[in-house]
């Protein structure tokens, strides 16, 4: 059992406060996911040439300053870091791959979350409310987010365990229930050339639609094929560089809830997380509806 939230704010003059909105739903979420918790938020983007990294470190005094610097200095170029605890975002022009092999041989302690031009990702184990102190997320700012709340059911309990999990630019996905054919998916993936981090049933439906991205579909046929393909139980929660996506399995097993404002959409596992947001009482309210695809752009 886990908890899923997200929020998608179209008053502009609400983006700047949408941790703080976030805040009551994430914890709201504490009892399906007490074992870690995580979030990825779109936040304003970066140049057109450059790129965002989200990292994690094992440490809370890592030297984040000696990476970067040694960054420039081994490919002479320019970047920039912010740093919150054990998780930072480096902005550079290099290339991703670049990035990530020269990560993997300088500091291969240090795990690579997200990329793109908008994403930001904070995950770690941990109370939702402690993981969301350490990393100052109530005063995050931007236009949209997923979080997660998890409660541990296969696999360990760590933050790479975490949700979301990413792939591609600017993609993430959260994910409450399980798969059955997780480690069989996996198989198939990885003879095609898909790589995994964890053993976690998630990432199995992550890389899957990467997988099928990367040949060629767009988020809806590879839901579709998704349906098809993914044997379990399952609401699964999107983010993009500019929009949210839900879908449930077609049994409809795993809870959700949907508000739709006129400035906002938010999602959750459970009513009792959206129950605080503005002006809640005048949002069509609804549960949406097994195999169908929910999509909301900016």
């Amino acid at each position: 059992m886990c908890g899923i939230v997200g929020l998608l704010v179209k008053n502009q003059k609400m983006r700047a406060n949408i941790g703080e909105l976030m805040m009551p739903m994430l914890i709201g979420m504490t009892e399906r996911g007490p074992d870690s918790a995580g979030m990825a938020v779109f936040t304003a983007p970066v140049g057109a040439k450059e790129l965002k990294f989200s990292l994690y470190a094992p440490s809370m005094v890592f030297n984040w300053q000696n990476l970067v610097q040694e960054l420039v200095t081994q490919h002479n170029t320019q970047a920039s870091i912010s740093v919150q605890g054990n998780h930072a975002i480096l902005v550079t022009t290099l290339e991703v791959s670049l990035v990530k092999t020269w990560l993997k041989q300088a500091y291969p302690n240090v795990h690579l979350l997200s990329v793109g031009h908008a994403i930001d990702v904070y995950k770690d184990i941990g109370l939702p409310a402690d993981v969301a102190k350490r990393y100052n997320l109530p005063h995050v700012t931007g236009t949209h987010l997923v979080g997660h709340t998890r409660m541990a059911t296969e696999s360990a309990v760590t933050p790479a365990h975490a949700h979301p999990f990413t792939a591609g630019q600017d993609w993430c996905l959260v994910h409450n229930g399980s798969l059955s054919n997780a480690h069989s998916l996996r198989r198939k993936l990885e003879y095609e050339g898909i790589e995994f981090e964890t053993d976690n049933d998630t990432e199995a439906a992550c890389r899957f639609l990467e997988w099928r991205m990367r040949e060629g579909d767009d988020l809806e046929a590879a839901l579709n094929q998704g349906f098809e393909e993914l044997d379990g139980f399952f609401t699964l929660l999107m983010g993009t560089k500019d929009q949210l996506a839900l879908v449930r399995d077609p049994y409809g097993c795993k809870p959700a809830i949907i508000a739709e404002h006129d400035d906002y959409v938010a999602i959750a596992s459970e009513f009792r997380a959206l129950a605080h947001l503005p002006d809640i009482k005048n949002a069509k309210v609804f549960e949406p509806s097994p195999k169908e695809m929910y999509v909301w752009k900016l």
